[in-house]
């Protein structure tokens, strides 16, 4: 029955790099159409999407065999699973109390330009009271929560492709 579902990896690797670059052209525009600002959460999660797909590219440009396809499937998985992480904290501040969410902090210019790196990070990967703000659903779940299924449907597809890989035979 698996190998039914078996697939070439190099396809399954393009088909990732496409899912993020679509996920990345739709927060462009929400951002430049809509009029959505990102908060600094939806920046770090822009972040992991474009490397993940980046991942993803290199692997199906590379078309490595068995060890390199787990090695990308590893990578790809272990990024989305840290973009999984921040989208799950921002949906978690979006479902804070009202009285319980982070003050406002200034905008990321500014943090880029007059605080040190790490502090930029951590704010960054932190969130503020921005990033409790809830501007757009789709079927009742916000963007975060649809980018936090998007990173686990990633992860899923790099992890799969253990299976999928051809072994080599003697």
């Amino acid at each position: 029955m698996l190998n039914l579902l078996r697939f070439n990896p190099r396809l399954c690797f393009l088909l990732g790099f496409l899912g993020c670059t679509f996920l990345l052209g739709m927060g462009a525009y929400f951002q430049f159409v809509d009029g959505l600002e990102p908060c600094p959460l939806c920046i770090s999660q822009r972040i992991a999407i474009f490397a993940t797909g980046l991942c993803f590219l290199v692997a199906a440009i590379h078309n490595p065999g068995e060890a390199g396809v787990k090695t990308y499937a590893v990578v790809g998985a272990a990024i989305a699973l840290c973009g999984a992480a921040i989208s799950t904290r921002h949906v978690w501040l979006q479902h804070l109390p009202p009285d319980k969410v982070p003050e406002c902090g200034p905008g990321l210019e500014y943090m880029f330009q007059n605080f040190p790196l790490s502090a930029t990070l951590k704010f960054m990967l932190s969130g503020t009271g921005d990033c409790a703000e809830v501007n757009w659903t789709l079927l009742g779940f916000s963007m975060p929560a649809w980018t936090l299924l998007a990173f686990l449907m990633l992860a899923t597809l790099s992890i799969v492709q253990f299976w999928n890989v051809k072994k080599n035979e003697v």
